[in-house]
């Protein structure tokens, strides 16, 4: 019945060998990796003006354009500068690989953290915006917002689920869906605005201070205003994360997604930033600058004006998709060299990183409601994350042409190099500026993830050098050393499970067998002592009384006890009936006993636990 549900919900079980048809090509590879991208455009303008109108007013449009203009040559550089690392590294991984091979494990490790902060964030910053474009078009539902991020969020965790050729079918159309409505409001908003069919009336016009302000005041607004758009530039490093999940040749591919990555985000962020400037919307609380845009363009309650916010909202969404298309392949990768658990490594039934997908989620959705679906909150702990990747990542490469050497390595060199310097200026700048408005708690956050990736790496080095067996020879010592050992059977009544635990203790040949019962009266032990003798059984029957109705603790004391007394070579093995209950209603009639003291004794060093159970 769990597997028809499951595969109800999640689809068939697929083979190893269907991996290759599960991988993506270029049409569905772009709607997947690219989406984080293209719908930053849709809040990045809004971040901008959010720091210029308090302050400028109605001259915030004049510095808006060329803010605009700076964050998309940055883009530019910076996808330039990955198609080198996609032709170098098209085993995937981004900056944590390329940090990791060049600079050493631990400044990679500051890479792998820095993008683990940055998907748990795009997953949650997407949902929350998506919602926010909900509330938008339904303001009734703005006390809601939380709950609306965390529906989207299950959607995609379901959908990522189903494997990776459904989700890129399930996501890809409405992405470029997204980008069909975003080009068609450009190109009517310009229109209109051409033809003089835009009154003042349908202009926000903002009442504000413009006056002058001090030179070194307007530098750092303008800063603070670049450090907020460059929420624009996440999801870049996607596609030289996840090359491993193109079909082959897949950087080509890659290179090829990065591309038409770069192309949507530059046409639609110029664009719809024209129209912004144009029609000079302001955004606030209550609605999206993109939700004013469409008002603006289509009309307030218009068809068209619905169908742009749904599509935002769609879009927003699908944002969160890249995360958990490159995440579990990240995390993956870092689990493969020891720094997160091993459970991350394993494909699940529809050969997806299910374990990274669930982690994604339940992270995200944590965020969503401790800040109450409030992208604007979210956004500060954002960029920072990112940038600290494309920094390190671009410092890799650079370290990496100069040490490989190559044909035309300088040139390559130097795209890095200068890639190096830019990202690490900008990073300077958003962590200053944001710094005391939410950076600190991503940095923060970073600094954990990375102290626990180390203590988790220490336990498995820990568990290696204790299970290595250093030759041939000491294996057959340790194997000499075994002798018939002692065995205790723990017995409360002469019952059916008890004496099939004790015809398999009977046939293992133990040397010793103790039969031992924790009793409430010594009357009931008397009578228990009595059922054992006429069995007839070579045994010792022992037995502790305790009237505190602690018999577990009792139990466990027992057998640590017995444990200490063992001489050198000797093994304890305790020997527990389990009752099986195959009806899942009736589970929660019978409590738990043997399997919690399993896991007490598992942790004793020379005791081995086993139950045989009994099916009823």
């Amino acid at each position: 019945m769990k597997e028809k549900i499951l595969s109800f919900f999640l689809g068939r079980r697929l083979e190893d060998t269907e991996l290759s048809e599960e991988k993506f090509n270029v049409l569905w590879g772009i709607p997947i990796f690219a989406s984080d991208a293209i719908s930053s455009v849709s809040y990045a303008g809004e971040e901008i003006l959010l720091v210029l109108i308090p302050v400028l007013g109605m001259a915030s449009f004049s510095k808006f354009m060329p803010i605009v203009g700076a964050i998309i040559c940055l883009l530019a550089i910076l996808v330039f500068c990955y198609r080198q690392t996609i032709e170098a590294y098209p085993e995937g991984g981004g900056a944590y690989i390329v940090a990791s091979d060049n600079l050493g494990e631990k400044i990679g490790l500051i890479a792998g953290g820095s993008l683990i902060m940055d998907y748990i964030l795009t997953v949650a910053v997407s949902s929350c915006a998506g919602a926010a474009a909900v509330t938008s078009a339904f303001p009734a539902l703005i006390p809601h917002k939380a709950l609306i991020a965390f529906l989207i969020i299950c959607l995609l965790t379901w959908g990522n689920l189903r494997g990776i050729r459904d989700s890129s079918v399930m996501f890809g159309i409405p992405t470029y869906l997204f980008i069909l409505t975003m080009l068609t409001m450009i190109v009517t908003g310009i229109v209109k605005y051409s033809l003089g069919m835009v009154s003042p009336s349908e202009a926000a016009i903002v009442a504000a201070n413009n006056g002058e302000i001090a030179k070194d005041a307007m530098i750092i607004l303008i800063l603070k205003a670049f450090a907020s758009g460059c929420t624009a530039l996440t999801g870049v490093e996607a596609v030289s994360n996840g090359v491993p999940n193109f079909k082959d040749p897949a950087p080509q591919h890659a290179k090829k997604v990065l591309l038409a990555m770069a192309g949507f985000v530059c046409i639609i962020f110029l664009g719809v930033s024209t129209l912004i400037t144009l029609y000079k919307i302001v955004p606030s609380e209550e609605a999206t600058a993109v939700s004013k845009l469409a008002a603006a363009v289509y009309g307030d309650g218009s068809l068209m004006f619905y169908v742009t916010q749904i599509m935002t909202v769609v879009i927003l969404s699908l944002a969160a998709n890249t995360a958990f298309a490159d995440l579990p392949l990240l995390m993956a990768l870092i689990a493969g060299h020891g720094y997160l658990p091993k459970q991350l490594v394993n494909r699940g039934s529809r050969l997806n990183f299910s374990n990274g997908i669930l982690f994604l989620f339940g992270m995200a959705s944590v965020l969503v409601f401790v800040f109450r679906g409030d992208q604007h909150l979210l956004l500060p702990l954002y960029a920072s994350g990112v940038f600290i990747s494309f920094f390190l990542s671009q410092l890799g490469m650079f370290t990496h042409w100069r040490r490989k050497k190559g044909p035309h390595w300088q040139f390559k060199a130097a795209v890095n190099g200068f890639g190096t310097v830019l990202t690490g200026t900008v990073l300077v700048i958003i962590v200053i500026m944001k710094f005391l408005r939410g950076a600190w708690v991503a940095l923060l956050l970073i600094a954990f993830f990375i102290f626990v990736m180390l203590k988790i790496k220490q336990h498995y080095q820990r568990v290696g050098e204790d299970l290595m067996i250093a030759s041939e020879r000491e294996a057959r010592e340790l194997l000499g050393r075994a002798k018939p050992g002692k065995a205790i059977l723990p017995v409360q009544s002469m019952n059916r499970s008890f004496i099939k635990t004790l015809n398999c203790a009977l046939g293992c040949g133990f040397s010793e067998l103790e039969l031992y019962s924790v009793c409430s009266t010594e009357e009931q032990a008397q009578k228990l002592k009595k059922q054992i003798e006429a069995l007839g059984i070579d045994c010792s029957f022992v037995y502790d009384v305790t009237t505190l109705r602690n018999t577990s603790d009792v139990l466990l004391k027992h057998v640590r006890e017995e444990a200490e007394l063992l001489h050198s070579g000797r093994n304890l093995t305790v020997m527990m009936g389990g009752l099986v209950v195959t009806s899942p209603f009736a589970k929660i009639l019978h409590n738990s006993t043997t399997h919690r003291l399993m896991k007490k004794m598992e942790t004793y060093r020379n005791v081995s636990v086993f139950t045989v159970p009994y099916v009823i």
